[in-house]
């Protein structure tokens, strides 16, 4: 007998961060550039720091880039969140599935979708309350029998 797995009623389709997230992770991405910018201005004639610093720089913006165009999938087939590193886990593979937050930081981070299957965890966030209901009905339906 083969595992089907959770089924959701339809495709939910959303961003991953919410724009309140957005915000915050743009700021904090211009705030870190600007210090690399007074960094290069202080340090401009040391080549092996500039070329860290600009190796950093460069990393940060690849983030900065995921955080605003990922976007997840909840599909018959599974869920996929895109981004810097995209992850996709099929419903036959869940084995549990856990909606987790920070205790009394919901309005910075909304709660996130934890996945196991049968050797990693995977991590999935909703950016839509259509996302985070779905969250919350995957959870219920793969909740742990203790």
């Amino acid at each position: 007998m083969q595992r089907i797995g959770y089924q959701p009623a339809g495709v939910v389709n959303g961003p991953a961060y919410s724009p309140w997230f957005k915000l915050i992770a743009t700021l904090f991405t211009f705030g870190l550039a600007g210090y690399a910018a007074s960094f290069l201005i202080r340090h401009g004639g040391d080549l092996s720091a500039q070329a860290l610093l600009l190796g950093a720089i460069l990393l940060l913006l690849l983030s900065y880039r995921g955080f605003l165009h990922a976007t997840v999938t909840i599909d018959a087939d599974g869920i996929r969140q895109s981004g810097l590193l995209g992850k996709q886990v099929m419903w036959p593979d869940v084995r549990g599935a856990k909606l987790i937050g920070l205790p009394r930081a919901g309005w910075l981070s909304p709660p996130r979708l934890v996945v196991r299957t049968g050797t990693a965890f995977y991590t999935f966030n909703g950016g839509t309350q259509d996302l985070l209901a779905e969250f919350a009905r995957i959870s219920l339906a793969y909740e742990m029998k203790k």
